[in-house]
C-alpha cells in the first residue's frame, strides 16, 4: 500500500493582504524548484492541515497551501463575536488564489481540492484555465443547489434521521418550520454567547456524523476547539445560505473551459456527503478526467485507500 509522504514543515510562509481587511495565511513546502501545486481545503472553513502536505512527493513538488478567508490561521477569524462575513464569497476566494499565484511568481500550477475545495478548484480552473496544469479532485462536489440541499436541507436526513433530529431539535421551536440554514445562520450570530456556542456544537456534531458509515455519535476531534467549530459553522452556513454565489449548474455548463486540462477525480463509493453520481455528472462533461472509485471509503479523506489514490495521482502528474 502506498504510504503518505513523510511529514514536512514549510520552507516559507506568510500573510497575504487580499483586501477587505482580510489577510490570508499561506505556506510553501517541498522543493522550491519543483512542480508547483496549490491545495484548496474543504469546509468551507476547514483550513489546511499537515496531512495535505503529505500527499505530494516533497522532492518533486513545490506545494502551496493556504487558509481561505477568516478560517485557520487567516485573519480576522470568523469565530470573533461580531465578525462580518460579507467579504467571504466564492468570487473573492477565486481572486485570492490568483493573487497568491502572482505573489509567489508561479506561472502555472496543479490544483488539488477536496469536498468544497473541489467546487472551488473547478470555479478557479474555469476562470483561469491557462494557469492550471492539472486538476485533482476528491469527494467531488460541483456547487449545485441540489448538492447543498442534499447535505444541509434534509436530503441526508433519510439516512441519518436520529442525527438530523438532534440538529433540528437544537433550533428553538419558533424557527423550526423555516429553513434550517437560515435558523442556524441567526443562532450562530446571536448576541448571547451561550446560544452561539450551543448552535456551533450542534452543527459540528451533525457534520461529524455523516462522513463515514456507521455514523459517528461523537464530535470529531477536529471540532474540539471552540474557535474552530464556531468559525467552521458560521462559514459553512454563510456559503450554503447563498448557494456559494454560483448560478445553479454553472460549473458543469462551463466545463468546456477545462476540456484540455488533465484531471483525476477520487471518490468513495459510499461517500454520502458527496455521492459518486456527482462525480459521474462532471465526468460526462469533462471526458479527459479519470474517475477513480474507492470501494471501501466514504467522505473521510484520511481513509487510507483515498489517500493512496491521491498520492498515485500526484505521483502521476509529477512525471515530466
Amino acid at each position: 500500500m502506498t504510504q503518505l509522504y513523510p511529514a514536512i514543515e514549510p520552507y516559507e510562509h506568510g500573510m497575504l493582504d487580499v483586501g477587505d481587511g482580510d489577510h490570508v495565511y499561506w505556506e510553501a513546502c517541498g522543493n522550491p524548484s519543483g512542480k508547483a501545486a496549490v491545495v484548496l481545503h474543504g469546509g468551507p472553513g476547514s483550513g489546511c492541515t499537515p496531512w495535505h502536505r503529505r500527499l505530494f512527493d516533497p522532492s518533486a513538488y513545490r506545494v502551496v497551501l493556504f487558509d481561505q478567508r477568516k478560517c485557520g490561521r487567516s485573519t480576522p477569524h470568523a469565530s470573533a463575536p461580531e465578525m462580518d462575513l460579507a467579504s467571504n464569497n466564492t468570487a473573492n476566494l477565486i481572486a485570492d488564489i490568483e493573487r497568491l499565484r502572482e505573489h509567489l511568481r508561479i506561472e502555472r500550477w496543479l490544483v488539488l481540492g477536496g469536498s468544497w475545495g473541489s467546487t472551488l478548484a473547478l470555479a478557479y480552473a474555469e476562470r483561469f484555465p491557462n494557469r492550471v496544469t492539472e486538476i485533482i479532485l476528491f469527494g467531488v462536489t460541483t456547487g449545485r443547489s441540489k448538492e447543498f440541499d442534499w447535505s444541509f436541507r434534509g436530503g441526508l436526513a433519510d439516512l441519518f434521521p436520529e442525527q438530523w433530529g438532534r440538529l433540528r431539535d437544537a433550533v428553538p421551536a419558533a424557527l423550526r418550520d423555516g429553513d434550517i440554514i437560515e435558523a442556524y445562520g441567526r443562532l450562530l450570530h446571536d448576541p448571547d454567547p451561550a446560544i452561539r456556542e450551543q448552535a456551533a456544537l450542534a452543527w459540528c456534531t451533525w457534520e461529524s456524523a455523516t462522513p463515514a458509515w456507521p455514523p459517528a455519535e461523537r464530535l470529531s476531534p477536529r471540532f474540539r476547539d471552540p474557535a474552530f467549530r464556531m468559525a467552521f459553522a458560521r462559514i459553512v452556513t454563510h456559503y450554503v445560505q447563498h448557494n456559494a454565489w454560483l448560478e445553479d449548474g454553472v460549473l458543469l455548463r462551463d466545463a468546456h473551459a477545462i476540456a484540455d486540462i488533465p484531471g483525476i477525480m477520487v471518490n468513495g463509493r459510499f461517500d454520502l456527503q458527496a455521492p459518486i453520481g456527482w462525480a459521474y455528472d462532471l465526468k460526462r462533461v469533462w471526458p479527459r478526467a479519470k474517475l477513480v472509485i474507492v470501494d471501501n471509503a466514504g467522505h473521510d479523506a484520511s481513509n487510507a485507500s483515498i489517500a493512496e489514490e491521491l498520492i498515485r495521482a500526484t505521483d502521476e502528474f509529477a512525471k515530466p
